[in-house]
């Protein structure tokens, strides 16, 4: 999507860059086991954002976080300018943050950004294998500003290698996908954390930080009619009609 660099937080061209990653269930849990997620989670298609039928996808429950992907339109960019005008730039660190987040300055990373995001935070975070590769990213990242943990990630090999085996085969399309393609395609990741009283929050790589939508009850998750009204499907009526928006639920193995 070609916008003004004084509109688009986007990384610039020379930036690294990373081969897009598309939603693909299968091999989003395979990268998420390889970086250290305990093999008792896994990723779920979620193939509508109607509750009756979210009943039957027979998606363990409670889900930990809903990635969403959906091409980047001119209103849903005019809405975020909007909501990010009065927003000042996260600055949050330490183990009293109520999320884990981190800005994105690697070109196309939007699906490892939104990978990272929800393994790190909520329930998910106890499912993080000791000594791995995303347990020493978020005891690293921690403690750093947001400027320092992006520059942490662009000099982290593990990710970097694991993000490419795992795009190199995801493509449907007759052309190979390449770092330095220009898609429109964006991943935003959707988590309830319990230490600040059950909020459901955005965690969006090109957003001025985190953003807290609103509580959820006890017994609500990602999956529940008030969350999904309150993020996911306000996102997704701006996609319309377009079938390459789409939702992955990481939840229980089945």
């Amino acid at each position: 999507m070609s916008l003004s660099s004084t509109t688009t937080p986007d990384p610039p061209r020379s930036a690294p860059a990373f081969i897009p990653l598309e939603a693909n269930p299968p091999v989003l849990t395979d990268l998420a086991h390889k970086l250290g997620l305990s093999q008792a989670l896994q990723m779920h298609d979620v193939w509508s954002t109607e509750p009756e039928l979210i009943a039957t996808m027979q998606i363990p429950r409670p889900a930990l976080a809903l990635l969403v992907v959906f091409p980047l339109t001119a209103p849903y960019e005019s809405e975020r300018l909007a909501e990010d005008a009065g927003a000042e730039e996260y600055s949050g660190v330490g183990d009293d943050e109520p999320v884990l987040w981190w800005k994105q300055t690697i070109r196309n990373a939007c699906g490892m950004m939104g990978l990272l995001h929800a393994v790190a935070n909520g329930s998910a975070r106890e499912y993080i294998e000791p000594n791995s590769t995303f347990d020493k990213l978020i005891k690293t990242s921690l403690p750093l500003p947001p400027h320092a943990r992006s520059a942490l990630l662009e000099q982290t090999p593990e990710l970097a290698c694991a993000h490419q085996e795992a795009a190199s085969g995801t493509s449907n399309s007759t052309t190979a996908p390449d770092a330095q393609d220009d898609v429109d395609l964006h991943y935003v990741c959707f988590v309830k954390t319990e230490k600040d009283g059950g909020t459901l929050w955005a965690l969006d790589g090109r957003r001025k930080g985190p953003v807290a939508l609103g509580k959820l009850d006890a017994g609500e998750d990602v999956l529940s009619d008030k969350a999904l009204l309150l993020g996911p499907v306000k996102i997704l009526q701006h996609a319309g009609n377009d079938l390459r928006a789409s939702c992955v639920a990481l939840a229980g193995a089945n």
